[in-house]
C-alpha cells in the first residue's frame, strides 16, 4: 500500500477504497475519532448513498474542501457531512456548513431543481436517511408551496399555526390540510375530474393538472411522503384532484409492493369524493387498474357500491371484464356482485330494473358459450334480476341455446334445470316454436313452452292443446281466416315432431329400466 493511501475502507460491504488517513482526518471528525495508532483497514456499514456518497465527500476531501454542489447532489453531501461529522470544529468552511447554506434557499428553487432534488432521495440506501434527516419534508414543502403559487391548489395551514409557507422548519405534516379552490366561478372541478384512463371530460381546466407528469416521475416511495405530508395518504384522502394524480400516477408505475400503498390512497379518494365525480365507465376503469395494486377487499366492495348504484349506466363492453373466478375467461361473480348492489337500490324503480335486465340478456349471450361456465353460476345470473325486470325472456332462451351448443356433452337432467329459469309465458311466439324444433330442448319443457302459448295465437286461429299423455299431445282448431293456415300447419307439424320425441324417449327409458332389472338379477 502507498504512504499516500495508508488507509484501506470498506464501504457497505459494497466497495473498497484506499484513502490517506491523515487527508480525510483533516475534515472527517468521525474518522478522526475513530482512527488511531497504526490501523489500517475500516469497515462501514451504513454510509449515507453508498460507494456514491463516499465517493463524494473524498473529492470534496482531495480538493481542499472545495466541490461543485448542485440540487442533484447537495443532499446526499449534506448526509455525508452529517455522518463523517464534518463541521467547522473540525474544518473552517467545512462541507456540512457549504451544504447547509446551499439548502437555506431552497424555497427559492425552481420546480425543475426541486424534481431533480427529490430524484436524488430514490436510492434505496440514501431514502432511510433523507427521511430520517428531514430531508425529504424540507423539500416536499417546499413543491407544496409551488403548486400553491402556479395552481389552483390550496394548501391551507390549520388556524392553529399562522406560520407561512416559507418556514418549512415546522412539521406541515400536522398543520397542512389540503382542499381545492376555483378561481373562476363558472368551472366546477367535477366538469374535468373524470377518471383520466381514457375517458376525462373535456375542459379546459384539465390544463391545471400541469405537474402530474413531473410527480409521475418520482418513485412510489417520494410519493408517498408527499401524500402524508400534504393528509392524503391511504383513508385520509379526500381530495378529489390527488385522486386523480394518483390514478395518472398509477397508470405509468409498475405494480409492486412498493406502491400498493398508493393504490389503497386513490381507492379511499375514489370513494371519499363520490359518484358525482365519476361517470360509470370511469369507475370500471378505476377499479380495473386499482385492482393490479392489491387493493382491500373493504376498498373493492365500497367502489362496487358506486358502480352498483348507477349500473343502469353501465355498457356490455363494461361488464365484459376478463376473470380469474374458477379459470372462467370473464368474472361472472363480479357482475353478479354489481347486480344485487343495483337490485338493493334501485328495486323499486321499474324503468332502471328493465334496462338492466336488458344489458344482462345481452351478457348471458356472450358469456353462455365459456366452455368452464358451469349451469349455477348460468342460473345465477338469470335469478340476480326479479321477474319484473324483463319483459321478455327470448334473451335468455338465446342465451341456454348457445350454452346447450357449447355444451354437448351435458346431462338430460341438467339440460332441463337449465331451461327451468325461462318464463313461457314471456316468450314470443316466434321464439316459442323456434325453441319446439331445437333438438337440444328437453320435449317436456318444449311442450310446456307451447301450452303457454295459446293466448299469443291470434284470436282468428282459434286452437287449443290437450296433454293426454306424455305420448300423446293434440290440437283443436276451427279455421276462420285462410290467412292462418300455414301457421296453423307449422304449429302442427311441431307437435307431431315433439310427440315422436317424446315416444322415442320413453321406448329408451323402458330399454334401461328392463336392462337395469337384468343387471341387478346377475348381482343377486
Amino acid at each position: 500500500m502507498s504512504k499516500f493511501c495508508d488507509l484501506q475502507v470498506h464501504i457497505n460491504d459494497e466497495e473498497i477504497f484506499l484513502i490517506n488517513k491523515n487527508l480525510i482526518s483533516k475534515y472527517c471528525g468521525k474518522l478522526k475519532k475513530i482512527l488511531n495508532g497504526e490501523k489500517r483497514t475500516f469497515h462501514i456499514n451504513d454510509f449515507p448513498g453508498g460507494p456514491y456518497g463516499f465517493e463524494l465527500a473524498l473529492k470534496f476531501c482531495y480538493n481542499n474542501g472545495k466541490i461543485s454542489i448542485n440540487v442533484s447532489n447537495v443532499l446526499i453531501l449534506h448526509a455525508c457531512a452529517l455522518y463523517l461529522e464534518m463541521n467547522e470544529e473540525i474544518f473552517t468552511n467545512n462541507l456540512l456548513q457549504q451544504t447547509q447554506r446551499y439548502l437555506d434557499g431552497t424555497y427559492h428553487w425552481k420546480w425543475n431543481e426541486i424534481i431533480v432534488s427529490l430524484k436524488s432521495c430514490e436510492c434505496e440506501k440514501f431514502f432511510a436517511y433523507a427521511n430520517s434527516y428531514c430531508f425529504l419534508e424540507k423539500i416536499i414543502f417546499v413543491l407544496v408551496a409551488k403548486l400553491v403559487q402556479n395552481s389552483d391548489l390550496n394548501f391551507i395551514a390549520s388556524p392553529s399555526s399562522s406560520s407561512s409557507l416559507s418556514s418549512p422548519d415546522n412539521s406541515f405534516a400536522k398543520r397542512i390540510s389540503f382542499s381545492t379552490r376555483v378561481c373562476s366561478p363558472e368551472i366546477n372541478v367535477s366538469d374535468w375530474a373524470e377518471i383520466p384512463v381514457g375517458s376525462v371530460k373535456k375542459s379546459n381546466y384539465c390544463n391545471k393538472a400541469w405537474w402530474f407528469d413531473d410527480l409521475a416521475t418520482l418513485t412510489p416511495k417520494v410519493v408517498e411522503k408527499f401524500l402524508q405530508g400534504i393528509g392524503a395518504y391511504k383513508s385520509d384522502n379526500k381530495n378529489l384532484i390527488v385522486t386523480r394524480f394518483l390514478l395518472h400516477y398509477l397508470k405509468k408505475v409498475k405494480p409492486s409492493y412498493k406502491s400498493i400503498s398508493l393504490g389503497e390512497s386513490a381507492a379511499y379518494g375514489v370513494i371519499n369524493v363520490g359518484s358525482k365525480n365519476f361517470s360509470c365507465r370511469g369507475l370500471f376503469c378505476v377499479l380495473r387498474s386499482l385492482s393490479k395494486f392489491g387493493i382491500s377487499e373493504d376498498c373493492r366492495m365500497e367502489i362496487e357500491k358506486l358502480i352498483g348504484g348507477m349500473f343502469e349506466k353501465a355498457t356490455l363492453d363494461d361488464l365484459l371484464v376478463c376473470g380469474h373466478d374458477n379459470g372462467l375467461y370473464y368474472d361472472v361473480s363480479f357482475v353478479i356482485r354489481l347486480v344485487k348492489v343495483f337490485v338493493e337500490i334501485n328495486g323499486c324503480d321499474v324503468v332502471k330494473m328493465k334496462k338492466v335486465g336488458g344489458l344482462i340478456d345481452k351478457y348471458l349471450i356472450e358469456i353462455s358459450a365459456d366452455q368452464k361456465l358451469k349451469i349455477s353460476k348460468f342460473l345465477e345470473v338469470v335469478e340476480c334480476l326479479p321477474g319484473f325486470a324483463r319483459d321478455c325472456f327470448d334473451g335468455v332462451y338465446r342465451a341456454i341455446d348457445i350454452y346447450l351448443d357449447s355444451h354437448p356433452m351435458i346431462a338430460f337432467e341438467e339440460s332441463s334445470r337449465l331451461c327451468g329459469c325461462l318464463n313461457y309465458n314471456k316468450l314470443t311466439f316466434e321464439v316459442c316454436k323456434e325453441l319446439a324444433k331445437n333438438q337440444r330442448i328437453p320435449p317436456r319443457i318444449a311442450m310446456q313452452a307451447l301450452i303457454s302459448q295459446q293466448r299469443n295465437v291470434p284470436s282468428c286461429c282459434e286452437y287449443a292443446i290437450d296433454v293426454m299423455s306424455p305420448s300423446q299431445v293434440f290440437l283443436y282448431y276451427e279455421d276462420n281466416d285462410d290467412k292462418f293456415l300455414e301457421e296453423k300447419e307449422d304449429v302442427r307439424m311441431i307437435l307431431e315432431s315433439m310427440q315422436w320425441r317424446v315416444e322415442e324417449l320413453e321406448k329408451l327409458c323402458k330399454e334401461m329400466k328392463v336392462q337395469m332389472l337384468k343387471f341387478n338379477g346377475f348381482n343377486v
